[in-house]
């Protein structure tokens, strides 16, 4: 799940940074609504963390055009203030959810997931492929009964791979989903991930190669 940060603050963007990248969220973080805007104008983002009291542009503004321009990106919108009103305004301008600060990261990772279940696009919070079994709640993957244990990288991969159900998915689009804007667009991160992922699940092997096109889930040899 890719997630972009829209917050001014340096300790509080710090500390989102470093908080989601350990629960597997590919992270971009940005300080103001105009870079905000430019990040979502080329980055398909499955959810915007916003802060409301932005400078350049000002949160709300940054969500009514996020809500305009990328629609599947879900927001969750923090702010100081907790009153009905200003939630009430928030959804109002296309929010998917509000936080009030001080607010407790558990919850706000749980949010953040459970938005990414919600249409238009269903996201099961358990996925099943063959005898793999991939709780993305709790973050655990088991095979035949058997834990799994995955970096976050790995989860991020592996997760975009069985919700294709089969499908190919371009090394493009995995860079594009698990990785950050910092990423470079010709590493080998990818091919590595997959590599390690492949030797993780074990034998059948699971992930495909599909030359020229990307990596598959399947059954056969």
């Amino acid at each position: 799940m890719r997630v972009l940060v829209v917050e001014d603050e340096e300790f509080m963007a710090h500390v989102l940074r470093i908080g989601l990248r350990r629960e597997a969220f590919a992270v971009d973080v940005v300080g103001d609504g105009a870079a905000a805007l430019d990040n979502l104008a080329v980055h398909d983002y499955d959810a915007m963390v916003l802060d409301r009291d932005l400078p350049e542009v000002h949160g709300d503004e940054v969500c009514r055009r996020a809500a305009a321009i990328r629609p599947s990106c879900r927001i969750l919108m923090l702010t100081a203030a907790g009153r009905l009103g200003d939630k009430v305004e928030g959804l109002g301008l296309g929010a998917d959810d509000y936080l009030a600060k001080p607010f407790d990261f558990p919850e706000l990772v749980a949010r953040l997931r459970a938005l990414h279940r919600r249409p238009p696009v269903a996201h099961a919070p358990v996925l099943t492929f063959a005898d793999v079994v991939f709780d993305t709640h709790r973050r655990s993957v088991t095979r035949g009964g058997r834990e799994v244990r995955l970096t976050p990288k790995e989860l991020a991969v592996l997760e975009l791979l069985m919700r294709a159900d089969g499908g190919v998915v371009s090394a493009e689009r995995l860079l594009e989903k698990a990785w950050d804007e910092h990423a470079d667009p010709f590493t080998n991160a990818v091919r590595l991930v997959v590599h390690t992922l492949r030797r993780k699940l074990g034998r059948p092997a699971l992930v495909h190669t599909a030359v020229g096109a990307g990596y598959r889930l399947g059954t056969d040899a």
